[in-house]
């Protein structure tokens, strides 16, 4: 069997970390313990062990995420975490949530409002409508689908949300 990193670090498998030690997808001391067994046959080398997970899960002979089993012997761990619906999520009801409102940054060019229905509409240099989409919160972090099809991500910080380096205050 081979044991091998669970999270592949593309950009370490390209070259472009410096330090081992600074790669995400390494198994040593410190890093988050998630790996995969499969067969010999099936890892020559980690890509062809996640291909593995991938193509053939039942040739997967473990898989740990954050130290718990998530497939044994090539069948879903007894008391594993059960995987989110596939998709993109309907948008909340966020009716009465502190959130909700006008955020404004710092420097008074962006303005976004955040509505009770999941929608987002930024103005932006006085260019109303710039950006619309939807948006889900979960904790202190905010997803964005801007309705073009790209996402953006930002986090609440105390009474603050922060986004793509703008700090913004509910106005």
């Amino acid at each position: 069997m081979t044991i091998a990193p669970a999270v592949v670090d593309t950009v370490a498998l390209a070259g472009g970390r410096g330090h081992r030690s600074e790669y995400v997808a390494t198994l040593t001391p410190g890093n988050t313990p998630d790996f995969l067994v499969v067969p010999d046959e099936h890892a020559a080398d980690v890509p062809s062990a996640v291909a593995t997970l991938v193509a053939r899960p039942e040739q997967v002979r473990a898989l740990v995420a954050a130290g718990r089993p998530v497939l044994w012997a090539g069948t879903d761990a007894p008391g594993r975490a059960t995987a989110p619906e596939a998709g993109i999520p309907a948008s909340p009801d966020l009716t009465g949530s502190p959130r909700v409102g006008v955020w404004i940054d710092l420097k008074d060019f962006l303005h976004q409002e955040l509505t009770a229905d999941g929608r987002y509409d930024e103005t932006r240099g006085g260019r109303p409508h710039a950006y619309q989409g939807r948006y889900w919160i979960d904790g202190d972090h905010i997803d964005y689908l801007d309705d073009l099809g790209f996402w953006a991500y930002g986090e609440f910080q105390g009474d603050e949300l922060h986004r793509a380096g703008h700090i913004m205050k509910l106005g």
